[in-house]
């Protein structure tokens, strides 16, 4: 269950919302969870290129290299893209476009890439920003 802001008079506490509410043709922004993937290196999580398989490389093909300076500042900079937990997180991809409106079964068909797993909830919204 998720909550809105609405303006006053729209609709009352616990009122259900059905997919009629949108057209076909319709641009929408799409918002969900994406898909966890747990902990990742900098190769997946940031596209990193990775280090050479030969030429005297023998242990670094997979590791991200340097990841400061020296004795100046002598310190990693804050937001240095590192190894860590990828993906289960907000988004929204924008302008989608509806393709059908089913009324009698209350679904929306969308066109365009969903974010978040199957089953997952998603919150549609008209767009925002209108494409071109």
């Amino acid at each position: 269950m998720l909550e809105f802001r609405l303006e006053e008079g729209e609709y009352q506490a616990g009122d259900l919302i059905k997919a009629e509410i949108f057209a076909a043709g319709q641009l929408v922004d799409v918002t969900g969870q994406s898909k966890g993937k747990g902990f990742q290196g900098t190769i997946k999580r940031w596209n990193f290129r990775g280090q050479d398989n030969t030429h005297g490389n023998s242990v670094s093909h997979r590791v991200p290299g340097s990841i400061g300076q020296c004795q100046t500042p002598g310190r990693v900079f804050k937001g240095k893209k590192m190894s860590g937990h990828m993906g289960a997180e907000r988004v929204t991809v924008q302008s989608l476009e509806v393709v059908r409106v089913d009324a009698e079964r209350n679904l929306l068909l969308v066109k365009g890439a969903v974010p978040g797993a199957t089953g997952g909830n998603v919150v549609v919204r008209p767009a925002a920003k209108a494409r071109g």
